[in-house]
């Protein structure tokens, strides 16, 4: 008579694994599973920097955001992508953005903001609201699917790829509906450093007042220095002033975003146990901590140096990441309806920038 061995009963699918130690070697397999994605984001982010280097008119960010999109349509490296590297490249894409977020809030001092005086304040936030708006009217007019509207519009008004990845985080969005809008908002800031510049004139700006325009209306911060800086240091100098005025706007935004989101799941959440979305994920009160240090305290110049250097190189990571997500038939779906809203944004948005720099000049 055969001995029978007794086999241990399978986990149903999607259930809890049961409470238990962590497997020997447990760190080991995570660095296994990650390291390759890693590593290709550890080449992808000198190259970034080179190009930065030799095309000061490239930001970084734009760069490793092209580099992802690359690596995901050749043949070849594609494959590699889409295996080895995905879990790598998605750490990346998610976890190293909130680490960028984060440092971000140095780059902000409330006093900077201040200094630009009331008026200018209430210009910019409602710019920003109008922005969000009028853009989340034009994706769901365009019937674009899932988050996506919700995406582009916080991309586009406040900054760029950091602002889609905490709206992202708090909604706990698609990939897809993640990806896509990074891909447009890189698209529409690199045409943003091209034509605003040759329109300055046209539009007899002083370069004071073109400085206004890009730090109202350019979505990410790298592309409003690339932008601004066409016209000298004094229109670099308010477009930064103006553009971190926009990111401050990043944390109630993600709070609104986070209430809302909390009370759709709310009904679903008590019956199927799932985890409620956070108000206000932690890193969004890590950036706001940072703000505040940066506010009240006078930290070195040194210390501002290195921490802006860490941060340009993990959000070069995390857009490598999320570039290598997105593929070129999709921007192209639906006869590339999501290219043509996104432009029609980033005349909008333009169009509110230009109209704030004339109500400030009254």
């Amino acid at each position: 008579m055969a001995h029978k061995t007794h086999e241990p009963l399978a986990q149903p699918a999607g259930a809890p694994a049961p409470a238990s130690s962590p497997a020997p070697g447990a760190s080991g397999s995570w660095v296994a599973k990650h390291w390759p994605g890693l590593a290709a984001c550890a080449v992808a982010v000198p190259l970034a920097f080179l190009v930065h280097l030799l095309i000061p008119s490239i930001p970084v960010m734009t760069t490793a955001v092209v580099l992802g999109v690359l690596s995901a349509n050749i043949p070849g490296i594609s494959k590699q992508v889409a295996g080895p590297w995905k879990a790598g490249l998605g750490f990346a894409g998610k976890k190293l953005m909130r680490a960028g977020i984060v440092l971000l809030g140095l780059k902000l001092s409330i006093v900077d903001v201040l200094a630009l005086g009331w008026a200018t304040f209430v210009v910019v936030v409602v710019i920003v609201l109008l922005a969000f708006g009028g853009t989340y009217l034009l994706g769901k007019a365009f019937r674009l699917p899932g988050d996506q509207p919700l995406m582009i519009a916080t991309g586009f008004s406040i900054c760029g790829a950091s602002a889609i990845g905490a709206m992202s985080a708090v909604r706990r969005s698609k990939d897809e509906d993640t990806v896509i809008p990074v891909a447009l908002v890189t698209l529409c800031g690199t045409l943003a450093i091209a034509v605003l510049p040759l329109l300055m004139g046209p539009l007899g700006l002083s370069p004071e007042a073109f400085g206004q325009w890009v730090g109202a209306s350019v979505h990410d911060v790298g592309q409003v220095v690339a932008t601004a800086q066409t016209a000298g240091a004094s229109a670099l100098a308010i477009a930064i002033v103006i553009k971190l005025t926009r990111v401050l706007t990043l944390a109630p935004m993600v709070a609104i975003a986070g209430v809302i989101s909390r009370r759709s799941h709310q009904g679903g959440s008590e019956h199927d146990g799932l985890k409620l979305p956070p108000i206000v994920p932690m890193f969004i009160i890590g950036f706001v901590a940072l703000v505040a240090v940066r506010s009240i305290f006078n930290l070195p110049a040194e210390l501002l140096d290195a921490a802006t250097i860490v941060q340009d190189i993990v959000l070069a990571a995390a857009l490598f990441g999320l570039g290598s997500a997105v593929r070129i038939r999709q921007l192209f779906a639906s006869r590339g309806v999501a290219i043509v809203m996104a432009l029609c944004s980033w005349a909008l948005i333009a169009g509110l920038g230009y109209a704030g720099v004339l109500l400030l000049q009254m």
